[in-house]
């Protein structure tokens, strides 16, 4: 058994990503052919008119590119809010397939720094916990106990795996409600990891993404951080 740690990959997006979007919502301004508009994009500033369309609210054409992303190093807690994010796909390591004879877990700050007893701290408190529900798990399997059935015993501090896919327009609301200070720790590291490799793969689409204060107003209401600043400079 060990403590998991966070790792995100993006493992394909859409070819040309700013291009296909620029393509996209010029077809709803334009006469001219496909043949005609692709020239265009091609020979134009594609970043200016994302911009513009940014600005004008007009997202439509984001929904035509996507991103994959790997997660790993993820608790089950974790990926219980990732799939309330209904307009994405998702492909998760199984518990029921997947034998959790040694599982990896993860360990929230709040209970690694918070002392139990002398000499003892909330990290290892939680590693012997996390020992005898391994120890609970194993025994139930081994007395046939189908691993279905024997999941039931572990936490949501277990580590998971997960697949996901989201367009562009779902990804920039999934980053302005999971990047923001209010989100719970561990789905927010996820995000703003996720946001980093988007920003690479589509600079222009994602130049302004983030927590809802990045734009405009902080839409959490009496449960703001107040620290719109510091999160734009972060953000910015």
């Amino acid at each position: 058994m060990s403590e998991a740690k966070l790792n995100v990959v993006l493992l394909r997006h859409t070819p040309n990503p700013e291009e296909l979007v620029a393509q996209s919502a010029k077809l709803c301004y334009s006469a001219a052919s496909i043949d005609e508009l692709q020239k265009r994009i091609e020979s134009n500033d594609q970043a200016i008119f994302i911009e513009k369309l940014a600005d004008m609210r007009h997202f439509s054409p984001f929904e035509h590119i996507s991103f994959t992303f790997g997660v790993e190093g993820i608790s089950r807690a974790c990926s219980h809010q990732l799939v309330r994010h209904r307009l994405a796909s998702y492909s998760q390591k199984s518990q029921r397939y997947v034998n959790e004879g040694r599982f990896a877990y993860i360990v929230p700050l709040s209970i690694k720094n918070t002392p139990m007893a002398v000499h003892y701290t909330g990290e290892e408190w939680l590693a012997d916990k996390m020992a005898e529900i391994q120890k609970w798990y194993n025994e139930l399997v081994a007395r046939g106990v189908p691993a279905e059935d024997a999941r039931f015993m572990l936490p949501n501090a277990c580590e998971t795996k997960i697949v996901v896919t989201m367009n562009a327009r779902e990804l920039l609301h999934f980053f302005q409600h999971r990047c923001c200070n209010c989100a719970q720790w561990e789905i927010r590291d996820m995000a703003i990891e996720m946001l980093k490799l988007a920003k690479q793969a589509a600079p222009t689409i994602f130049k302004n993404s983030g927590p809802s204060c990045v734009n405009d107003k902080c839409r959490e209401g009496k449960r703001s951080c107040g620290k719109m600043d510091e999160v734009r400079a972060r953000f910015l």
